[in-house]
């Protein structure tokens, strides 16, 4: 007699649900794709490489899968791990035709701030006017950036270094593709290990999950904190998101709160923050 299989459930599948549309909601798209999404896949971080191999927990085969993509990491651009800091990395990006967004910026925007910055911000991609300018976030959202480090933090903006997973602005502000995102992957990675602050701040979506190699929803991942190459890294809300969903700004300051108290700063008594 044929055993009938138990019925899926549902509860799963309306919280995957759920935490997808929250994804969308997020990245400010309208609509949903043609095909659902991929399941996502969680690969190894490659920090933890060295580690594992000398873990009999871990299986030999599992490190031998995520080991091509720490290997791989730099090979594309032969000299990268090269670069001794961040005047030889921009030198050795020049003016950069690796991808598609070339023909259609007017500059790379690399990151701006000190190169031994104790905390680094991590965005997505340059907007027309870091376009412009060829700096990161000055426009409207960068002005809140601004202040949440110099008026919340109590920070200079000159003292924190600031960077996108992409150089080049997508047209009309598009989120930028896989291609795009793996062929300024390095040069983000570079700017991390050059720079190796003590924390990193990702800012969005699409920064956090470049960053960690993950599509879990930003909704999900924030105010946890994560690794990126052997550092800590707090996953927010990115500006933008804030000056359509203002309401979301105490969610920030609560991650940022927690940045400070990992930097050693003193948090602001209630009802002194701006």
């Amino acid at each position: 007699m044929e055993r009938r299989q138990p019925p899926p459930d549902r509860s799963v599948i309306f919280a995957s649900l759920r935490d997808y549309v929250e994804q969308i909601r997020e990245e400010g798209l309208e609509g949903l794709p043609a095909t659902p999404p991929k399941p996502p896949a969680v690969p190894i971080q490659r920090e933890t490489l060295a580690a594992a191999a000398e873990s009999p927990a871990v299986a030999p085969s599992a490190i031998a899968s995520a080991a091509p993509a720490a290997i791989e990491l730099f090979s594309a651009y032969p000299g990268l791990e090269k670069t001794g800091d961040l005047r030889e990395l921009r030198e050795f990006i020049g003016d950069c035709r690796r991808c598609k967004l070339a023909p259609t910026r007017t500059n790379i925007v690399f990151g701006v701030g000190n190169p031994s910055a104790e905390l680094m911000f991590v965005g997505e991609g340059p907007g027309a006017d870091e376009d412009a300018r060829g700096e990161p976030f000055v426009g409207r959202a960068g002005q809140l950036l601004t202040d949440i480090i110099e008026r919340g933090m109590g920070m200079s903006r000159a003292d924190v270094y600031i960077c996108n997973v992409v150089k080049c602005r997508p047209p009309e502000n598009r989120n930028p593709e896989p291609d795009e995102v793996a062929a300024c992957e390095p040069f983000l990675f570079r700017q991390i290990d050059l720079v190796r602050p003590q924390v990193i701040v990702g800012l969005g979506t699409f920064a956090v999950q470049s960053l960690l190699k993950v599509k879990t929803p930003i909704s999900r991942l924030r105010g946890t904190w994560q690794q990126v190459r052997g550092i800590r890294m707090m996953p927010t809300f990115h500006p933008a998101y804030l000056l359509r969903s203002p309401g979301e700004k105490r969610t920030v300051w609560a991650d940022i709160q927690e940045v400070m108290k990992v930097l050693g700063r003193p948090i602001p008594k209630r009802g002194e923050r701006p």
